[in-house]
Order: C-alpha cells, then structure tokens, then sequence
C-alpha cells in the first residue's frame, strides 16, 4: 500500500474529507473510487486496496432517482398556491429581470456531500446554470421615439448653434466632424486599471450606435429602467409638510392595528398527565437493565445496523453490549495514564464521536461511560475543513473540559493526521487524546471487579447538544433520575414490552432516536433496528421493508422519510405493514406534517398500515418528549381520539386561535381557503407531567384558552441546566409562571420547551412551531417551516434542488425581514428562476399577508447541512449577513417589505435655506462672511514683475544654477532643470514657434506631454512666443480608444493651431491602433520637440496688461462637464503669491509634487509655483506609483520635504499598497519626520476617513498629525483653501447628518449618534473672500447655516473658454450677485454647498467646511443626500467592494459597486448593499449594478464622475456584472 504521508497536507485533507463522506453514505462507492482517483492522479498513487467498507453491489443504484427532499410539498399546497397565484394575476408590472454577466462555473471546493448522484455526475461537467443573456447596448424602451430630440445646452462661443449632446463620448470614440459630436460628459480613465479592464472584459458598445443625452424626460433610456419606475409608481403616503424638524428622520414605531384579532376566552388552567404506572420489576438504574439483560437473556439481539449494500453488517445481543461496555469501562478506568495519575476519573466528560452508522460500537462506548460514571457527550464526527458546525461544537467541548474523545476506526481514519500519524488538532477543539473502542486496547477486567450500579439520583448522566437560533451550542444535562423517569414515562405512554422490534431512523446519538433506541428500548430488552441514513438516501424504502421482514411493531421516523417513502413507493406484493402498531413521528409537532402523515397513510393502507398506527410526538432537547399520540392497547381495542383543526393564519400570526371552518365544512369570518392552515395533535401529555401554556413575551403569565403561547412543563423527566450558562439555565429551566393575578400557581418551578402551541380538547397537545424559527414581522409571528411548505409547492421541480430550501429573519430597521434562501437546479433557466422567484412573492403574501425581504438562489449542494441532511439555518443566515452565500440569483423587495421608514418630506417653496437679512445679521446671526489675509506683493526685486516670462528671466540672470526641477521616476534620477536650463530650453522652443512656425501673439497651442519636465519647457516657450498654452493630458497605449476623441475635442474648442509634444507621443498617434480611432490628418500640425533645431529668439514677448490671457485651464468636473478656464497673468500670479504667503515658501525649501499636472492646482505648482517663488520642486507622475508605490515618501524621505501635495487617488493607492509594509519602509531608511505639510488636494468634500487612516498607518515613519491637510477649489477658482502650515492638526467639526439632510447644521460631540465628520477645507488663501448664500433666494446666510460658497479672490478665472457638458448654466457662476446686502458687487459661484463656523479664540477666524456639490446631491423622499456619504456606507458592506458611484434619476437611488472579487461571488454585493443603505440613510437602492474594477469614471485629480456614469448606464452602455432591480 502507499505511504500517503508524503502528501501535501491539503491531498490529506480531501481524502479525510472524502472518507468521512463515505462513512456517514454522503458518496456511492463509485463515486468515492472516481474521486478518490482524481485527487490521487497528478501524484501518481494508485491504490488497490478497497475503501473503507464493504464492497459495491447492485444495492447502491437501487432506486436512486426516486429520491427527493421535498418533504414539505402536498397537494393541499400546490391548490392554495395556484388559488393565491391566480388571485394575483392583477399583482402589476412585472419587474425587469435581474442580469448576470455568464461566467463558467466556478470549481467548488471539495466538500461533504449527499447527492446520490455523485457517481453518475462525477465524470459530467455540470451545465451552465446561467443564461447567455447580458445588458445589450442600444436596448431601447418600445415605446420611446429613436428620433427624439436631445438635449440642448447653452452655445459655447467657439460653437455657434446648439449643442447636440451625446451621452458616451469616451465609451464610444469617434471622430468629431461637426457640433453632433461633441459628448456630454467627459471621462479620464485610471491609468492603473485599464490594463486589467481591458482583458476583463470586451468592447462595450458598438462605436455606430448614436445615443442621446439622459438629462431630457423624453431621451432615450434603458427599456429595464422605465419598466421599474413603472413599477414603482404605486400610491404613496403623503408627505409631511414638516421639512425643518431635524429630528423628524427616525423610523416610524411600528404601532399594532387596533382592529387586530385579540384573546377574548378564559384564562388557561395546567393540564396534568397520567400518572407513572407501578411496575415492581423496574430496575433501579438504566445499567442495571443492561446488567439484568445481559446476564439473563445473552442471546437476544439487541441492536442490529447494515452497510451501505443493505446487508446486515453486525447484530449486537445484549450478553455483548454488557461483556464489551464492561470491558471497555474498566479500560477507561484502569489503562489509560498511570494508576497514580490516570487519564480519567469518575464525574468527567468524555465527548463520544461516532458516525451515523455505528450504532452498535456506540452503545458500547455510551453505556460503557455510565458504568465508569463518566459523563458521555455525545457529538458529531468533525468535519476536517473545520466548518462553523464543528467548531462550535468544539467550544462545548472546550468548556465541558474534554480531554478524551471515544472513536471507533472508521472515524479516527477519517480524521486529519500530521506525517508522523497524529491526529491533527480541529480548528475550535480542545486538544484530546483519541481512543478507538474497537481496537485491541481495550483490556479484559479482572473476575473480581464490577461496574458501579448507582441508584437514580440528581447527578449528570450524559450531555446532549442542541443549537440555538444563532448558531451556537449548548450542553442540556440529563441527570439519571431524569433519564430514567423519561424511559418509564415513554415505556408507559407507548406500551413497550420485552422482545419488541423496533426499526428506528433518527440519529441514534440525541433526540428522540436516543431516547427510544438507545435507553427505553434497551430498558425494555427491545429488538433495535438501525438504518443508516446512507443506506435512507440510496432506497428511502428500506426501513418500510426491514418493517415486513422484522415484523416491527414499533418505528420511529420523520415527515422527512415519510416523504421519501410515499414518492419512492411502487406496487409490492411482498409488503405487510400489518404488524406496526406504532409508527412515532419524531417531528409531528410540525405544523406540515399532517400533510406527510396523510400522505403515508394513503399510500400503505393497503399493506395493512392502520391509521392509528401513526402516532406524532412533541419534544425539545430542554423536555425531552412532552407528548405523544397513543397507540392501540390492546388488539381491537379503542384508540384515544386525535384531534385536527383548520385555523386562521392570520389570526394565529396574532397568537390568536380561532377555527376558521365551521362543523358543515364552510369557511368563517370571511377567509380564503388558501390562508387556512391545518393542524394535527401531537398526542396527549406524557405520564408524569403538568403542561401550562404562557405568554411568549413578557412575564411568564398563564395564556387565555384561545391564545397560543409557549409551552412549558414540570416533571421528573427533563434536562436540569445548560452546563456552565447559570444564568440562561435559570431563565429556562427555573420558571415560575403566574395566575391572571400575577400570583405563582405552583411552587415547583416549569422548563420552557421553545414550542409554540395551545391545549385542546380531551387534553391533546397542538404545536403551531418552535420559537427559534419564529418570524417576527412587524408585530406578526409566521412560521418558518409554513413558508417553506408554501415554497415547495411553487414549481419547485424546475427551480428547486432536492427541496433544500431555508427560511429565516433578518433584523434590519429595529424589526425582522423575512428571506428566502434555497439551492438552484443546475439545469434551471434564468426565466424559470425569475419566474419562480415572482411567484414565490405572490403566494406568500396572499396566503401569509407577508411580504419577503429577500429571495435568493444559490449553486447545488452548496448550503451548509448537519450531518444527517438537515439545512443549518443559522450557518446560511451568518453566511447571507456577511455576504458569503455566492448566489446564483437574487431577488430583493426593500420597496414591499420595509414599512417603517422615515415618512417622505415635501419642500416648500417659501422656505429657503436663509431666512430675511436684517442689516448686518440674518435671524439673529452674523453673516457667513470670511476673509483671508492681505496679499501683499514681494518687497524685494521680485514683486516689481507682473509675468512669469520675466521672472523666469530674472531668475536665469541672478541664479542661473539654482535648480527649481527635477523629476524622479521608478527607475530613479529623469532628469532637473536649472533656471538658466529652463529659460534657455524655452527661448528655443519660443524661436521655433515664433520664426520656423510663424505663429502670431495669442494663437492657442496644445501642449500635449506627460506629466515631466518636457511640459514646462514648452509651457514657459509658449508664453515667450506670446502663444496661450493649452495642456492635455497625453494618451496612453491601453486607452487610446477614449482619449483620442477627448484630445481632438479640446484642439477643436480651444482653437488650437499646433501641438507641441514628443517623438514617442507621434509614433503612438501614428500608430494603427490609434489611427483605428482618430485620423491623425485632422489634427493640426504635431511638432516634435525632443530636437528642435537652435534658433535664437529675436524678442521674448511682454503682454501689455496683466489682464491678458495667460493659459487655458481644461478640466473634468465631477459632473462629467469638461470647461476650459481662461486664466490671465493677473491670476496667475496672484495664486502663486497667495501660496507663496500661505505656505511660507522660500528658495531654500523643498518640495514634492505627486499629482497630475495638466490641470488645476496641479499645473499651477508644476509649472508656475517654483518659477515664482524659487524652490526646488521634485515632480513625481503619479502614475510612476504604480511601479513602485513608495517611491513618493521614499523621495520625501531622502530629500527631506518639507512641504508636499498629492492628489486624493495618491495617498488612497499609499493607504491600500504599504499599509503592510511599514516594516520593510523602516528598513529602508523612510523618514518623514521633516515634513511639515503633507497637502491632499481635491474639489470635493475632505476625505476625513482617507486621511485619518494614512496618519495612522505613517505616523510610524514619522509623520506628524499635524502635517496633513487638504486644499478646495473648484472650477473657477482652483485654490480657494490650503490647509497652512501649523503645530496643530485640521480643525474637525461633527454635524448631525440627518439635519444635513435638511440643509440644516447642528453640531454634535465626537462618536454622538448619527455624527459625521467634516474636516475643514483649509483656511482662505490671502485676498480671497467667501460668503455663503442660498442658491435659490441668493441671499447671505447666518454662521452655522448651509449654503452655496461665492468667491471673490484674485486668483478666480476670467471666464470660461468652451463648456462642453450637460451644464448651461456654467458660464453664469462669473456673475453671481447678492439679491440683498452688497447687490453691486460681483461674486463667482463655486457650486459646492459649505458653511461657516466662527471661532471666537485668541485669534478669532472662521472656518470654511465644505459639505458638497449641489449638481450631485440627490434630492430623494423630500430631502438632500451626499452621494460621498452613501458610497462610503456601499464600500464598507463588503470586503471586495473597491469603489462605488451613487446617483438618483427620476427619485430613482441607483448604487453602481465596483467588485474585485470571482464573478460567480458578485451577487453577494446586493444585498449587502441594499441593507447597510436602508440601515444607515433609509434609502431604498433602486437598481444596484456590480461591475468591473475601473468602471467608474474619474478625472485628472482622481474625482469621480458620477454624472458620466449615469448616462452610461441609462444608455445601457456599461457591461455590468451583474445587475438587479429592487422591488
């Protein structure tokens, strides 16, 4: 045989793994032998010994087919869910159907499994599950005109005539012929991420396909969108006219209905049982009826279990059960340590690990504890990947403090072992020594030595687990005089006698199968017939023909194998049931087991099953059994009556019972036939017990006649603790309930069995479900195993794998909501799932009156299950809360389901943001006014000079070596330029221009270079040749496609004549790729500046005034708006003085620039900054990080900064790269002690979150608190605010976000509720003046209130050049003017709402905080959301969110997430998104799209565009992912 040591530890997992399923019937032989091969063939090992077991026959293909787990589904159902089906045929527009990108299936990971079909599939590649359906591009609504016109903006002045505004013009390149195409939004692609994007996924749309802007009602927009507001366009409460109550924004208390059904009978009275019978041959103990038994009857078989061929693979009689358990109790005792120091003693626990067919080696082990008076804990084989499951039962072991784990050799092979042959210790286990019972260790004890024989007392006799509604374990003990009280009370209220078959199911090691198996039949020397569940899914009649062959009197069984049965059932002649007097359905408390019970009865009357034969029973682990139907007592004796009762579901989702059929069959009180639900008694109570019924909430007061409450028991006969809870123990097991008067009724206390029910007549028990599969929605309790029922019956064949289907609740909004979570048939279509899903709506809410939350479908045996089958429900609802289910279709309701949201609010017209001004105050404030510092010029030679011509000329002539650049790369040292380099480099590109070209004073030329030093030599030969530069951004090799078109727009509005750039650059254009996409031939021409030749330039040009254009300024805006600003002299050099002021800025001082430099305050301190004031500048291109991210502090460190700007996507990509690297940078000698401004510069709100998490990840390196900050500016004035150099961090006020809502500010303490952070937004450069005004009455405000920010400084722009973008009133914000107060004055308006706050310290100032954009914000339910705020709450609800884009259409929220993970896991992000929304804002996200990394638009400055974004995806122009429509 091979050494299989010498495998990786993971080869050695998979087999433990696939044993293990082989062992508990999970795997058929052949697929066992299939697998086992493949997982062996890349290390070839071929292993000829059989596997574990017996060897294959024919039994293992008998009938296989047949089996199936829809054991909820009846016929009763299926009519009640086509009578609510057909009585919702009006429901509405259907929604669209949620989308998925098709992936190939993912390859699962190897895990238990029990489809029976393992060996028939393991050799076929599973079909595709997902349709080929995908978002189209040009899908267009039926009944929208193709022809409609589209929107018009304001003429640009270059571009005479309207504007035809297409939507896409990145997405779809083309060549730009006339005013038709010039796009609506603009787009700059991450650099980063185009690479990725590019091989991730194909062309997005066809480059032919016109498309029309989005902003008109009339446009074109996307056939799936109109169909959900369609949908949407339901009757809505009225809003509240109330818009100014900040406090309003709370959810709405759920207040019960004063018309609801309520108790109106008298108060209940306890039922008692019939007493416990005398028997005077009861043995004393349970081990001595084994020690009775098996001395006095050796031959009689005890326990009897089969292999996986249907062959009997051991009989146990009981003279072996007592030689062998005594044998094995005397080894526990006695062999295992020393004698001064043995491994066990009496009173320990000992976890009993055995699978679900070893029922005989674990009746050995279980009552060989109790005669060494251990305490047996009974446990499932671990699984070796370590699942929630076994984990948790790993922490009861650990706190029952488990050192020793009883096994037989089939489950300790299963389990992991370490190369030198140790069992490797279980993730979540206490470490314990393994000990297989049936090897040869166990030691014969000596003749004179005999097992303890204790009489029944209080002491614990074994431990039984349980799992609670969260998923965790706990230990219920079992004392022996309640173990043996119990085996009298079952022996007396079933009628066992000696010499009994009984054929049981269950598992044999907890519940009803130990109870009965294992201690009362062996009490009663009974005949137990095991069948495995393996043996159960290979022939589900298995156990009905051992029944004939037997001839059993007793069986006990689930609705479960009823079920199984009744379909796998065909004609036998050979079948005789007639000998079964007892048929114990364990879980006939189960509200829809009548329908199983009727079903099996129907299909074996005839071979001889009697009706009373079916006997239902209730238990809990905490009660044992509390009921049970009787049976016969004697041949043709009566039989004790049994009660069934139709009830109102509506009534009892109040907790109130009333029968809704009359005794002539017809239906009360107006209900439908559908909404009824049918009952059956679970027997009377057991003998020895008082059952009471109390209230579910509140104090444990005695319940009405006609209420349903939970019911609880007193007797001898139940679990005394939870073992180490005392507190939970004492809320359960210590209940004292009271009389209507709130008196106890009974000194002894009552266990709580977590069964929900009510007394009927003749003392029948009626359970409607258990209380940990309650859900409570919205005042109402609905059964999760009622909904399930109502599932099964939807066409569940289709849709359905194997009827494995979970439903459970969720909180969210201080209530519950209900989801549905079921396995998907690998062969399900995309239509069928949608259709089913739909349908599942419809017949829950008409038969429940429940509207779902949440429908989901996920892969083929891919839930999590017990051992023996059973769906784990609180492992799915972990794994649906954190996002890990991997569906395969998701369909969510937020719009049907959430009911409690705050009401919508209503803006009134006369109100606005500021109220009337009163001369100098505004209702009792001051005026949001604030000023910077005075600008004052240089005093020394440098102030007299008005253009940066001639400062670069005074500055080669003084400090001709004085270096101002130089620029660091990922491979080290690009290049520097002294003032003379730079003045003389420019004088030759000037001459060139000037002589060569023949360009006249004022001709606009594109610069057209990366961000280097080659852009400001050409910047600074353009203003020598009295030419106005124009940057652009050069293109690059992976998105030549997109930015071609935008570089050809801008030369064309910008009236470009030449473009200067590099040779590289002309070989790209020239290239085939790009000329695929723009002919280079209608460019103007393209100058190649790497060798020009050397010309002396005859005069440098000297504008006339200062106020001449100096150099056009094209930036994106986050709308999507591409501007070209006008930027004189005046301005340009009045921004380098205010920063050289601000900023403390010296020729003795370094700094470090990382950020783009085509645009804004990045092409003012790349190109403009050093030359004014003389500091050496080290440029770094941000795109360099994306070789080496440190490379930035790195530059910082080593040539000690002290003052540095970066750009948001910088220190972001810092953040997210080096986080884990701070060792390594240490290493390296990084330092960044010695900066004193670290500057994140941006035109949105600061990024609190972003740069409070690089000062913590940095503040290792040195980096002081202190030192960061950000800047503000907007399109006209791009430095309104720079954070200035100070010992103290930026000044960070709290507001209340739901009085942002209402454009209102309250500020709040730090980590207060519903407090958001706002950072200020640096402090007013030196000349600048703001003011914050209502954008609608244009009034100033008072501090402290919301506004737009108006700007007067002379560092704004002139005007705008071209506006190219869905924007017409762009060119208004130059001419903004107060409608009261200062009315002459002329303001520009940035578009961004802030607000001012007044600090009245030493040094009194006013701090400017921005909060937003106005074109972005959503006006959604009466009030303004943040997109940043929203975006930032989608990020955080799941790990592999990278970036999101938030954006409203037509009161639409559409959340647009970025996934970085496998494609088959995208829809995890749905709900998730969709719930921390509704948590957080009390939204409801209309459409949530997942797409690719790198969708989502942004400009040079690392902004979003959300606005592009938007057109995108009304368009139907993005290739989502995945994409769903919320209901």
């Amino acid at each position: 045989m091979a050494d299989l040591t010498a495998l990786p530890t993971e080869v050695r997992t998979k087999l433990a793994e696939l044993d293990l399923e082989l062992s508990e019937g999970d795997v058929t032989r052949k697929g066992y032998e299939k697998r086992r091969e493949k997982i062996l063939a890349p290390y070839a090992i071929h292993i000829n010994t059989p596997p574990p077991g017996s060897p294959t026959s024919p039994f293992d293909r008998h009938k296989r087919s047949s089996v199936r787990e829809d054991s909820c589904q009846s016929d009763e159902h299926t009519e009640a869910v086509k009578a609510a089906l057909m009585a919702k045929r009006e429901f509405g527009p259907l929604l669209p159907r949620p989308t998925k990108r098709p992936v190939p299936l993912p390859v699962q990971k190897e895990r238990p499994s029990s489809d029976v079909f393992e060996d028939e599939m393991s050799s076929t590649p599973p079909p595709n599950r997902y349709s080929p359906a995908r978002i189209t591009p040009g899908l267009g609504s039926p009944g929208l005109s193709p022809s409609a016109p589209p929107y018009s903006h304001a003429s640009s002045p270059h571009l005479p005539g309207s504007v035809n505004v297409l939507a896409d013009f990145s997405v779809h390149p083309r060549e730009v012929r006339s005013q038709k195409d010039v796009p609506s939004r603009f787009h700059i692609e991450r650099p980063h991420l185009i690479a990725s994007q590019e091989k991730a996924r194909a062309p997005l749309t066809d480059m032919s396909t016109p498309s029309t802007g989005m902003m008109a009602n009339n446009g074109h927009i996307s056939s799936r969108i109109q169909q959900l507001l369609n949908t949407l366009k339901r009757p809505k409460n009225s809003p509240s006219k109330e818009f100014f109550v900040d406090d309003e924004d709370t959810l709405e208390t759920i207040v019960q209905d004063p018309n609801r059904p309520l108790p109106t009978g008298p108060p209940s009275e306890p039922e008692l049982g019939e007493p416990f019978g005398v028997v005077s041959n009861w043995p004393s103990c349970l081990e001595a009826a084994v020690c009775r038994w098996g001395t006095q009857n050796t031959k009689a078989p005890c326990i009897t279990t089969f292999d996986m061929n249907g062959k009997v693979s051991s009989t146990l009689s009981y003279g072996k059960l007592w030689s062998r358990s005594r044998k094995l109790a005397f080894t526990l005792l006695n062999k295992l340590g020393t004698k001064q120091d043995p491994l066990l003693k009496a009173g320990q626990r000992v976890a009993l690990v055995y699978s679900n067919s070893e029922p005989t080696t674990f009746a050995v082990a279980f009552y060989a504890c109790l005669f060494s008076g251990l305490i047996p804990v009974p446990v499932e084989v671990p699984r070796p990947n370590a699942d929630a499951g076994s984990q948790q039962i790993g922490f009861l072991l650990r706190s029952c403090n488990v050192t020793v784990a009883l096994t037989s050799e089939l489950c300790q092979k299963c389990l992991l072992k370490t190369p030198s042959g140790e069992t490797v210790e279980l993730k979540g286990w206490p470490k314990v020594f393994w000990v297989t019972t049936d090897s040869k260790i166990v030691a014969k004890p000596p003749k004179d030595w005999s097992p303890r024989l204790p009489d029944a007392n209080n002491e614990t006799a074994y431990i039984e687990y349980k799992t609670s509604k969260d998923g965790s374990v706990l230990g219920v003990e079992i004392s022996r005089l309640a173990m043996l009280a119990h085996c009298h009370a079952l022996s007396q209220g079933c009628r066992y006698t000696q010499g009994e078959t009984l054929v049981n199911v269950l598992d044999f090691k907890r519940g009803a199968g130990l109870w009965h198996a294992m201690l009362t039949g062996i009490m009663n020397m009974m005949h137990i017939v095991c069948i495995p569940y393996a043996v159960m899914k290979v022939n589900s009649l298995y156990w009905i023909q051992k029944i004939h062959s037997y001839k059993a009197t007793m069986a006990i069984a689930k609705s479960q194998e009823l079920r199984w049965s009744v379909t796998s059932f065909k004609e036998q002649k050979d079948l005789a049931l007639g000998t079964l007097r007892m048929l114990v359905v364990a879980d006939g408390a189960c509200p829809w087991s009548l329908a199983a019970c009727d079903a099996f009865l129907k299909t074996f009357h005839s071979k001889g099953l009697k009706a009373e034969a079916i006997c239902p029973c209730a238990s809990s682990p905490e009660t044992l059994t509390l009921s049970i139907r009787r049976p016969l007592s004697e041949p043709g004796g009566t039989h004790l009556p049994t009660g069934r009762t139709s009830l109102s579901m509506f009534e009892l989702s109040h907790g109130v019972i009333q029968a809704a059929v009359a005794s002539d069959g017809t239906v009360q009180g107006g209900q439908s036939k559908q909404s009824l639900l049918v009952l059956q008694d679970s027997g009377c109570i057991m003998p020895g017990v008082m059952v009471c019924v109390v209230k579910i909430e509140g104090p444990p007061k005695l319940c009405r006649v006609d209420e349903v409450g939970e019911l609880c028991i007193n007797s001898s006969s139940t679990g005394s603790s939870y073992y180490g809870l005392p507190s939970l123990t004492k809320q359960i097991f210590e209940l004292l309930p009271v009389n209507a008067v709130g008196a106890p009724f009974c000194e002894n206390s009552f266990v709580r069995s977590g069964l929900l029910g009510f007394m009927g007549m003749g003392g029948n028990v009626f359970v409607v479900g258990r209380e940990d599969s309650m859900l409570n929605v919205i005042g109402r309790r609905h059964g999760a195993e009622d909904i399930v029922a109502t599932a099964m019956a939807v066409q569940p064949s289709k849709v359905l794998n194997r009827g494995r289907l979970v439903v459970f609740s969720v909180p969210l909004l201080r209530d519950e909501r209900a989801v549905v979570v079921t396995e998907q048939t690998p062969h399900a279509s995309d239509e069928d799932t949608f259709q089913w899903m739909t349908h599942l709506i419809q017949a829950v809410e008409t038969i429940h009156q429940l509207n779902l939350y949440s429908v989901m479908l996920v892969p083929a045996d891919s839930l999590p299950r017990f051992p023996l089958g059973v769906m784990d429900v609180s492992e799915v609802r972990r794994r649906f809360t954190e996002g890990s289910l991997h569906p395969s279709a998701v369909l969510m309701c937020p719009h049907s389901s959430i009911t409690n949201l705050p009401q919508a609010r209503e803006r009134r017209s006369d109100v606005g943001m500021a109220s009337m001004m009163l001369g100098k105050i505004v209702t009792g404030k001051r005026i949001a006014a604030a000023t910077g510092k005075l600008l004052v010029q240089s005093v020394n030679e440098a102030g007299k000079f008005r253009f940066h011509s001639e400062m670069l000329q005074w500055r080669a002539q003084t400090t001709p070596e004085h270096i101002l650049f130089t620029q660091v790369g990922s491979k080290g040292f690009l290049g520097g330029l002294t003032c003379s380099q730079l003045h003389k480099r420019a004088e030759k590109v000037a001459a060139y221009l000037a002589d060569k070209e023949r360009l006249s004073t004022g001709d606009h030329v594109a610069l057209l270079y990366p961000s280097g030093l080659e852009l400001i030599v050409a910047f600074y030969g353009c203003l020598y040749a009295g030419c106005i530069p124009v940057p652009i951004c050069a293109p690059i090799p992976q998105a030549l496609s997109t930015i071609l078109p935008s570089i050809k727009l801008i030369v064309e509005v910008s009236r470009v004549v030449r473009i200067l750039t590099t040779q590289a650059l002309i070989k790209m254009l020239k290239s085939k790729e790009a000329l695929s996409t723009l002919d280079i031939k209608s460019l103007p021409t393209l100058i190649d500046t790497d060798d020009l030749p050397k010309r002396k330039l005859s005069h440098i040009y000297k504008p006339p005034t200062s106020e001449m254009l100096a150099y056009v300024d094209f930036g994106v805006s986050m709308q999507g708006v591409l501007t070209g600003l006008n930027m004189s002299h005046a301005a340009a050099m009045a921004m380098c003085c205010a920063i050289q002021t601000h900023c403390d800025l010296t020729p003795l001082r370094h700094v470090t620039l990382c950020i783009g430099a085509h645009t804004g305050l990045g092409l003012v301190l790349w190109c403009l900054s050093s030359v004014y004031t003389g500091h050496q500048t080290f440029l770094i291109s941000p795109a360099e990080l994306e070789t080496l991210p440190y490379l930035w502090l790195l530059t910082l460190s080593q040539h000690k900064t002290t003052d540095t700007f970066c750009s948001g996507y910088v220190a972001e990509l810092c953040t997210k790269n080096l986080s884990t690297q701070i060792g390594t940078l240490k290493t390296r000698g990084v330092n960044l002690a010695s900066l004193r401004s670290c500057i994140v510069v941006s035109e949105e709100r600061p990024r609190f979150g972003l740069l409070q998490s690089f000062t913590k990840i940095f503040e290792e390196l040195g980096l002081a608190a202190s030192a960061m900050g950000v800047s503000f500016g907007c399109q006209v004035n791009v430095a309104i605010g720079i954070e200035a150099p100070s010992a103290t961090p930026p000044t960070t006020v709290y507001i209340d976000i739901r009085a942002l809502r209402s454009d209102r500010i309250r500020l709040m303490e730090r980590g207060a509720p519903h407090s958001l952070p706002i950072m200020q937004a640096g402090q007013l450069l030196p000349g600048t003046q703001v003011v914050i005004v209502c954008p609608e009455s244009l009034a100033p405000v008072g501090d402290l209130e919301l506004g737009e920010v108006w700007v007067q400084s002379p560092c704004n722009g002139t005007g705008f050049e071209a506006v190219i973008g869905p924007n017409p009133e762009a060119r208004k914000q130059f001419h903004g003017r107060l409608s009261v107060g200062d009315t002459q004055s002329w303001w520009v308006r940035s578009g961004y709402l802030g607000f001012l706050h007044h600090v009245a310290n030493a040094e009194p100032h006013d701090d400017l905080y921005v909060v937003g954009s106005i074109e972005e914000a959503l006006d959604l339910r009466g009030m303004r959301y943040y997109p940043v705020d929203i975006e930032g709450t989608v990020v955080r609800a799941h790990k592999n969110i990278v970036e999101c884009v938030v954006f409203e259409w037509k009161k639409l929220l559409v959340v647009v997430a970025e996934f970085s993970g496998p494609e088959a896991e995208v829809l995890d992000v749905v709900p998730l998104a969709t719930g921390s929304v509704l948590e957080e804002h009390h939204l409801v996200a209309g459409v949530v799209v997942v797409t690719d990394p790198g969708t989502v638009p942004i400009n040079p400055r690392g902004e979003k565009q959300r606005m592009l974004l938007r057109d995108h995806f009304l368009n139907d122009s993005l290739d989502p992912l995945a994409i769903n429509y919320n209901m």
